[in-house]
């Protein structure tokens, strides 16, 4: 453990999943799952395509129930519909998904501003001014009126981000943010959730495939795997890269020949 996961760890957990059990009708898909996010951590879930990731991405996100156990973030249960509580939970989180969910007929600015407009009464300055700090700490400033289809994938994944930032969560989630990106933009991604990170302390947790990110900017990763339908490996990427004896383990980041990995579509 280095310094930074030290400091990290010390830290009281700001998500607590515990004992998760989900899946579709009477298919589990991921089984008796606990593990914790502290404050202020790059936290990302691995695995191979069908292992689960986006499964536990939505029981997270309040978009699936679980069939079993609970996600607990900073000290309130979040559940699956509308319930008040659920609503409170939320606000305190931002997604970005692996399209980017863009609305299409809105400029940027109007897309990063919609959270605001929707869950707050602030006056349109200020919000004006909310959302030009928002897209200049995502490099997007001077392309406030451009329309999705204007924008490269890499800048439609930053816009993406300055929306779900829009509120100041202290939690950010990323369902394959590196998805469909080439090294060069993947990199400057990178860096770009780093800075936020570590200028605001935003709690992150990415769920990806893409090594080279993963390396760069994962404090800690949980790995899960298809057939356990739960957590096979958990730690610092570079130590499950350089230290594990789970072959399953070593061949994931050292991409064997026992198959490549692909975005995850499926459970």
């Amino acid at each position: 453990m280095n310094e930074r996961q030290s400091v990290l760890a010390a830290n009281d957990p700001i998500i607590s999943v515990r004992n998760v059990t989900a899946g579709y009708g009477d298919e589990i898909i991921i089984r008796d799952i606990s593990f914790d996010v502290f404050a202020g951590e790059i936290f990302s879930i691995l695995g191979r395509s069908g292992c689960g990731k986006t499964t536990l991405f939505k029981v997270m996100t309040g978009l699936l129930e679980p069939v079993e156990g609970a996600v607990v973030i900073d000290g309130e249960e979040i559940r699956a519909g509308e319930s008040a509580q659920t609503g409170s939970v939320l606000k305190k989180v931002g997604v970005t998904f692996q399209s980017g969910a863009l609305f299409t007929s809105m400029t940027l600015a109007e897309n990063a501003a919609f959270p605001l407009r929707l869950h707050t009464r602030l006056p349109a300055d200020t919000i004006e001014r909310i959302v030009k700090l928002k897209l200049s700490e995502v490099g997007l400033e001077g392309f406030e009126e451009l329309l999705p289809a204007e924008l490269s994938g890499g800048m439609r994944k930053r816009a993406a981000l300055a929306r779900a930032m829009a509120l100041d969560p202290k939690i950010l989630f990323f369902d394959e943010p590196f998805a469909g990106l080439d090294p060069v933009t993947s990199a400057t991604l990178d860096e770009t959730i780093l800075k936020i990170n570590r200028s605001l302390g935003t709690t992150m947790v990415i769920v990806t495939h893409e090594l080279a990110s993963i390396l760069r900017t994962a404090d800690r990763v949980i790995m899960l795997d298809r057939e356990e339908k739960g957590i096979i490996a958990q730690g610092s990427p570079q130590e499950l890269r350089d230290k594990s004896d789970d072959p399953r383990v070593r061949d994931f980041f050292n991409r064997s020949a026992s198959g490549p990995d692909s975005n995850e579509k499926s459970p």
